[in-house]
């Protein structure tokens, strides 16, 4: 089925969907597990709509195009357009808080980076964003959020917001002075260190918790 935006008990969000805007490297340990330089301004990368799926019992992944890693991020939708914006209205503008992963194929992602190609080809494939549900502002803040992500029942990150490069509100406003954010976007806000392999077979969660206490948690079956 076509995705579309729902909170987290599966009722659908009345926006359109539109695309989701991703920052590489924005946790240092992240960078350097992979070798990378810190950037010193958010290094901005967009998935298509078509990426977009429902994070399900079973999540698809590519065959025969090398390794694919997953990279757990806190996702944010956008329930209004932001152009040029500053911290306060973005805060006005944001729906709420999901998870999502950056799925992405490595070994076609080190060949586009070794020839200083796009990253298109690694992230914006069909299904490369399962996303889950989304809390709203009203029941959850940027600030309480924790989120940790399992492969095989063991965990492999833990995503803690105070330890981003740049926080959500000055990301997303960074965003919009360099392009216009539409209702029903998503703002991938980045992934802390331990991403990996993903293969056939395995079982992969993420767990939403709001000031330690669980939120939701989702497990799916690697296919």
């Amino acid at each position: 089925m076509p995705y579309k935006h729902q909170d987290i008990l599966g009722n659908e969000i009345k926006l359109p969907v539109g695309k989701a805007l991703c920052v590489g490297r924005n946790y240092a340990a992240h960078a350097k597990e992979l070798g990378n330089d810190i950037p010193e301004v958010p290094l901005l990368f967009m998935k298509p709509r078509t990426a977009l799926c429902k994070f399900d019992k079973e999540i698809i992944i590519p065959k025969n195009k090398g390794s694919v890693h997953f990279e757990t991020e806190i996702a944010v939708l956008l329930k209004s357009s932001l152009t040029a914006a500053n911290e306060s209205q973005v805060m006005e503008a944001i729906w709420g808080y999901g998870v999502a992963l950056d799925l992405t194929l490595r070994d076609v992602q080190n060949e586009l980076k070794a020839k200083s190609q796009p990253w298109e080809k690694a992230k914006a494939f069909d299904g490369a964003c399962p996303v889950t549900g989304f809390i709203s502002t009203e029941e959850i803040t940027i600030n309480e959020i924790q989120v940790n992500s399992s492969l095989n029942e063991k965990q492999v990150q833990l995503i803690k917001p105070e330890n981003m490069l740049w926080s959500v509100l000055p990301l997303i406003a960074y965003m919009s002075e360099c392009f216009t954010l539409e209702a029903g976007d998503i703002v991938l806000t980045g992934t802390p260190e331990g991403v990996g392999a993903l293969k056939q077979g395995d079982q992969f969660s993420v767990a939403m918790f709001k000031k330690e206490q669980e939120v939701f948690h989702l497990s799916a079956s690697i296919q």
